[in-house]
């Protein structure tokens, strides 16, 4: 199996190379192994998804400018 770098993945994935660190350390990045201070990733590992929650029942606020 070939691997890339944290730097690597990053510009693949278009995010920074700390972000993926962090994914990698949250264990959100199939197969990533830490080898002393450097990730090593699959090569053909995806990104992982957004875990933020997207909430679509949030209305959105009108502020009334005028009446002052």
């Amino acid at each position: 199996m070939e691997y890339i770098t944290a730097k690597e993945a990053a510009e693949k994935w278009g995010i920074s190379q700390r972000r993926v660190q962090v994914l990698c350390e949250q264990d959100r990045v199939d197969g990533a192994n830490r080898l002393g201070w450097a990730w090593a990733i699959p090569k053909d590992a995806p990104k992982p998804a957004d875990a933020r929650v997207k909430r679509e029942d949030r209305q959105e606020t009108k502020i009334n400018t005028k009446g002052h």
